[in-house]
């Protein structure tokens, strides 16, 4: 498979299957930074283009699950919804309570000889604290806007009414908390030097930095999602009642 260096990470994210696994692992953000080339989302993570062009054209032979082979930019937006709803912010809200009580533990036993750690609990705090207000103005506003609209074109019916005018403010505001949230899963794994777990470390600790490099997948994948298929389809499909 050729790979075209000029199309957007967002375009491979969502048509290739696979794309997404061979962006995390190699650090190229495809759910913020979706709007970049691939040539230069590459320069950004300094990574080679050739070693990205490679691996996503082997994409095709990973063992992929069944979300990362779903075409979801074919799915409709309330199942798109569903799913988000289900099995992203499902997981968020269980992991955000579990996440903070073991990284309490592990600062107060690890805290005084690892300083960074307490740089890693005020980051995952302001995560948090993001995170928790984003998920549900997303499930009492936006999404049931969403769906809604969604089934008020399927039936030809008017465009429904709003507390916030178009679907582009809401929009625009969760992105804007998407960037937020991005920059602090950097700074995250900044301090912790890529969750290097350090010589004699307690169980715990490793637990901590697995469980947390798990949560930054997950919610990139995520903000994909929304970012790159949902958001894009409900503008689309706003404007496309308005103007008939």
């Amino acid at each position: 498979m050729n790979i075209n260096v000029a199309t957007t990470v967002r375009e491979l994210a969502v048509t290739l299957p696979g794309a997404t696994r061979v962006f995390e692992k190699l650090g190229i953000d495809y759910c913020c930074g979706g709007n970049r080339t691939l040539a230069d989302a590459c320069v950004n993570a300094k990574i080679p283009i050739e070693e990205v062009a490679d691996s996503l054209a082997e994409a095709e032979h990973l063992l992929l699950s069944p979300e990362e082979l779903q075409n979801w930019q074919a799915a409709s937006m309330t199942g798109l919804i569903q799913h988000i709803v289900e099995k992203h912010h499902t997981f968020t809200k269980e992991e955000l309570p579990r996440l903070e009580k073991l990284m309490n533990k592990v600062c107060a036993v690890h805290g005084a000889q690892h300083p960074e750690l307490l740089q890693l609990k005020t980051a995952f705090l302001g995560l948090k604290e993001e995170l928790e207000p984003h998920l549900m103005k997303e499930e009492q506003v936006l999404f049931p806007y969403i769906t809604r609209m969604e089934a008020a074109l399927t039936t030809d019916a008017a465009i429904p009414m709003s507390c916030f005018g178009t679907v582009q403010n809401p929009v625009r505001m969760m992105n804007i908390e998407h960037d937020a949230a991005g920059d602090l899963l950097r700074e995250m794994r900044a301090v912790t030097a890529n969750y290097a777990v350090p010589d004699g470390a307690c169980m715990s600790y490793e637990s901590l930095f697995q469980a947390l490099i798990e949560f930054e997948a997950d919610l990139h994948q995520h903000i994909h999602l929304e970012n790159n298929i949902l958001f894009p389809k409900a503008v689309n499909a706003e404007r496309e009642m308005i103007e008939n």
